[in-house]
């Protein structure tokens, strides 16, 4: 059985698109109460971004914070802000959830949007395929690029017992704004980590069992991107960003990732650390899976002046060490496009802890 996948429905792309935002946001407007919340990032509360919102009086906007990765618990308390913001409303759902910012921010919206319309915590429908209802309409508009988020199927979330994404058709945006001026005065090295997280996804997906024509077409070009961004700098890096971040979330739509991602949920669930400085921290140890990938990441790494966090786990307990094994091993997919039907007999619980104590 082929995969028969979702995909965002309406894209616009262009310096300078998000100033269509609020049209596109109107043909959505349901009613005299029509209601859309926008999730931003809190890094812009402060900035002129406010004042180029299309919001009307009745919209809410939440300035979110993404210091940390999105927990259910954080999903859960901007549900019930939605649900009181609506309560003296004729509807009482949103006509939209805008995200704004990063792939955490992107993840938030995603998941709000799809907890609004479905009972009990969003901690509960961390799995495959567990969400039943439609979403509410959701749109998206990157300020990083490399994540993919802005594509995927998943929103990433920290639970009680675990990092996984609530995986589901209806998680996939129905609108995003790719406009490269939003993410122009992204900082280094937060725009390092997160287009190594678009590079590491094409090299696992390129890479994997998984691999078909689909996946690969998005994959080598996401990856020929990356490349002209992190080795060449071109006047353009911003827009070549974008789209690569774009190309490598499609790629692993109809693939997967690998090695990498899977130990990086772990160490993102006991240290917390980013997702795109997990993966990194990661890949820098992963030669003997992917050696032609981890050479190139190194080049692109010197070439930004970067410096990985060392050490990380050297004082950690043997109780934390079995948790982010556990964790890891969660993402089974991820370990068969990488090793194959046989990964459990190639990868197992002490090559992993050995590959976390070079971290």
């Amino acid at each position: 059985m082929f995969r028969n996948f979702k995909m965002v429905s309406k894209v616009v792309f262009g310096r300078g698109c998000f100033s269509q935002l609020g049209d596109i946001l109107q043909v959505q407007r349901q009613g005299n109460e029509s209601v859309m919340v926008f999730l931003v990032d809190d890094v812009f509360e402060n900035g002129g971004l406010k004042k180029r919102l299309p919001h009307n009086a009745d919209d809410l906007i939440v300035w979110v914070n993404v210091d940390d990765e999105p927990k259910t618990v954080y999903v859960d308390q901007l549900v019930m802000q939605v649900k009181t913001h609506m309560a003296d409303k004729q509807d009482n759902l949103p006509s939209g959830v805008i995200g704004i910012g990063g792939g955490s921010t992107m993840d938030l919206a995603k998941a709000v949007s799809l907890m609004l319309t479905n009972r009990g915590s969003s901690a509960d429908f961390q799995g495959w395929d567990l969400i039943k209802t439609p979403a509410v309409y959701h749109a998206a508009v990157p300020t990083l690029s490399g994540t993919g988020a802005e594509v995927s199927r998943t929103t990433v979330l920290t639970g009680p017992e675990k990092k996984l994404g609530i995986n589901s058709d209806h998680t996939v945006f129905d609108q995003i704004v790719l406009d490269p001026e939003m993410i122009a005065n992204a900082p280094n090295p937060q725009r390092f980590y997160t287009g190594m997280d678009c590079y590491i996804h094409c090299v696992e997906s390129l890479e994997g069992t998984y691999l078909n024509s689909f996946s690969q077409a998005y994959g080598e070009k996401a990856m020929d991107l990356c490349r002209q961004v992190f080795l060449a700098d071109p006047e353009d890096a911003d827009d070549r960003l974008m789209m690569a971040s774009y190309c490598g979330g499609m790629s692993i739509a109809y693939s997967q990732v690998g090695i990498c991602h899977a130990l990086s949920y772990g160490l993102a669930f006991v240290l917390g650390l980013h997702h795109g400085i997990g993966n990194c921290v990661a890949f820098d140890t992963l030669d003997a899976y992917y050696p032609q990938g981890v050479k190139e990441f190194r080049q692109m790494m010197t070439r930004s002046a970067i410096e990985l966090p060392r050490n990380l786990t050297a004082g950690i307990t043997d109780a934390q060490m079995e948790t982010m094994v556990n964790v890891a091993l969660v993402l089974e997919p991820l370990w068969e496009n990488a090793l194959g039907k046989d990964w459990k007999t190639i990868m197992t619980r002490e090559k992993i802890s050995e590959l976390y104590l070079k971290m």
